[in-house]
């Protein structure tokens, strides 16, 4: 197979998420992972530098940035479809699996196990970071959808609201009460509160 790893990855541009939602603007999946890799990077630095952490932050930004590259060749299902049932996740989990597969078999040889720890065998530590800074970003879309007027996001923002109270993580509830209430603001309140 010819080594198209790198211009498959420039094709994430290409893949639109929230598929069954009205949005005012459209977002991608190279958009979400590079703020997704943000995110992870400030969570791990979070628990690093207050909560005893241990986590390397090169190698938790390296999986949040290719945490939906495999969707490159599914697609973005959207998340009422993916958890709908467990039948539903363990086929789609599969899916997932073979195309990311398919991505590191696009690498060369020397270059395939380097990246495999990111794609395909990241650690769950690492996991549990990337997870919860990805649902801080859909939270975050919601904001901004709303912020417009687009109600299409409440009922996404009360339950991804929920899903990050829950989180046993004390980065995220950290992220919460210091920076995410920034994201509530317009660029002028922003500017005025420096």
């Amino acid at each position: 197979m010819a080594k198209h790893f790198f211009p498959m990855i420039y094709r994430m541009r290409y893949i639109h998420r929230w598929g069954l939602m009205r949005n005012t603007e459209q977002e991608n999946i190279q958009e979400h992972s590079h703020m997704v890799a943000v995110l992870a990077h400030a969570l791990a630095t979070i628990e690093n530098q207050f909560y005893d952490g241990c986590y390397d932050v090169g190698q938790v930004t390296i999986a949040a940035l290719y945490h939906d590259a495999s969707e490159i060749f599914t697609g973005d299902l959207p998340t009422p479809i993916k958890y709908d049932n467990p039948e539903i996740q363990n086929a789609y989990q599969s899916v997932e699996r073979t195309a990311q597969k398919r991505l590191l078999s696009m690498l060369p040889e020397p270059l395939q196990p380097i990246y495999q720890s990111a794609i395909l065998d990241v650690c769950p530590q690492i996991y549990t970071i990337v997870k919860a800074a990805d649902r801080l970003s859909a939270y975050i879309k919601c904001i901004e959808e709303l912020k417009v007027g687009n109600t299409e996001f409440l009922h996404a923002k009360e339950q991804i609201y929920q899903s990050l109270c829950d989180s046993t993580l004390h980065s995220v509830r950290y992220f919460m009460q210091e920076c995410l209430p920034g994201f509530e603001l317009t660029l002028d309140e922003l500017q005025s509160t420096q």
